[in-house]
């Protein structure tokens, strides 16, 4: 977890989107270009109202007295916002775990089970699991709501799924797993 956090953020540096250093560090707003969905973008990630006369303010959470937080268990890690956790496996035999993989991998940016109106008429978004604040519910007024999953729209013919290892572009062994038989072949290939 302490190698990607310092990758991810050697890279937002380097981008110009992050400032600060070592421990206080903060997305910039010069980040991205100039597009109008910038400012959606940034309200979106720090949990920011984007729109109207309450613009810059913070959403509206519901909170609950925050439980034990409990400690990460066997290979996980969790630094600076970042979690990793690598000890979930699945074989390619046990294909319940490989569709509950391809399942998470493939799950919509919200789940339209925890998302409803609140009786003063407000978005309300459940959270899956309380945050270490007790925070279990966010609220946003409808059009900070529809700015917020604005955000969440990729830029045209820009790809969100990206591959490593064997399933890279240019992966030795790519031309042999996939379907397509696209990627770099070995040189004794021909």
């Amino acid at each position: 977890a302490n190698t990607i956090a310092h990758r991810v953020c050697r890279h937002l540096s380097r981008r110009g989107w992050l400032e600060g250093e070592d421990e206080s560090v903060f997305l910039s707003d010069s980040a991205g270009s100039d597009d109008g969905m910038d400012g959606l973008r940034m309200s979106s990630m720090t949990y920011r109202i984007a729109t109207g006369r309450d613009a810059g303010c913070k959403v509206v959470t519901l909170q609950t007295l925050p439980g034990d937080a409990g400690s990460l268990e066997g290979d996980a890690g969790k630094v600076g916002g970042f979690s990793l956790h690598a000890g979930v496996a699945a074989e390619a035999h046990e294909s319940h775990k490989l569709e509950k993989l391809c399942r998470y991998i493939t799950r919509p940016a919200i789940s339209e089970q925890r998302l409803s109106i609140s009786p003063q008429g407000r978005v309300r978004y459940q959270l899956k699991t309380p945050w270490r604040n007790g925070t279990t519910h966010v609220e946003w007024d409808a059009v900070d709501f529809i700015a917020k999953l604005a955000a969440l729209v990729p830029p045209p013919r820009a790809h969100l799924t990206r591959f490593h290892g064997v399933f890279a572009p240019n992966a030795n062994l790519r031309a042999q797993l996939t379907p397509s038989g696209r990627g770099k072949r070995p040189a004794g290939d021909a």
